[in-house]
């Protein structure tokens, strides 16, 4: 009886480590986009990316697993994203601007894969106006700048599709979703995008098939690996 308990006892000690161990994320932060550069990786989260020396550095990261909310700003604070498992080449509404990381929940992102997660300005209840301001002063093309209104003003089409990398090549707007990109002939086709109003899921096969990812507003100079794999597309918010 006495071994059967002891036996017992070690099976769930056993059991209770591997389930711990399933729950623990990880993420690694990279000082370049395209995961180059110098990199940190975090398993316990961080209330502050200056004590590993990697404040406002980075610019590409991995979710290696696990769900995480990335903030600009020390303790959680400013304006913060939740990210779930995936590959993020380039942070547009993050690039060396972030300084505090946790785990959280599964289901308080809008995506999964590289798709952006749920924003918000945890100190103003919406949109950090630093951070809409710094946006539309951005520059397209190596210095030219766009000449419509910017993400958040009106446009007559909140999403558009290029070619190549960088917003190079032929581009494609949409108003509403495309349950196949083959009657536009852009068929596996994207590289970059920008999405000027709403979240956007693209999928990689027709109606919304097969591997997806949901974008939020921003430049998105190259699609990673999604690039030239999407054939369908949709507002999800």
């Amino acid at each position: 009886m006495k071994r059967t308990l002891l036996a017992s006892l070690a099976l769930a000690t056993l059991l209770a480590g591997q389930f711990a161990a399933a729950q623990a994320g990880e993420i690694t932060l990279y000082a370049r986009d395209n995961f180059r550069g110098e990199e940190v990786t975090i398993r316990d989260g961080s209330r502050n990316l200056r004590d590993s020396g990697f404040n406002d550095r980075a610019s590409s990261m991995v979710v290696h697993s696990g769900v995480w909310e990335i903030c600009a700003d020390k303790d959680f604070g400013g304006y913060c994203a939740v990210f779930e498992r995936g590959e993020y080449p380039s942070l547009p509404r993050f690039n060396n601007s972030i300084s505090s990381a946790r785990q959280v929940e599964r289901g308080r992102g809008q995506g999964h894969g590289q798709g952006q997660g749920q924003f918000r300005d945890r100190d103003r209840d919406g949109v950090d106006d630093r951070v809409e301001r710094e946006q539309r002063r951005e520059e397209w093309r190596d210095g030219r700048r766009d000449e419509r209104d910017g993400y958040g003003g009106a446009h007559p089409e909140p999403i558009e599709l290029f070619e190549h990398a960088r917003f190079e090549g032929r581009r494609v707007a949409f108003q509403g979703e495309a349950r196949s990109m083959r009657g536009v002939d852009f068929n596996d086709r994207a590289s970059s995008l920008v999405i000027y109003q709403g979240q956007w899921q693209l999928c990689e096969h027709d109606n919304f098939g097969g591997q997806c990812n949901v974008y939020g507003p921003g430049r998105y100079d190259n699609l990673g690996n999604m690039n030239d794999r999407v054939s369908s597309l949709r507002r999800v918010r």
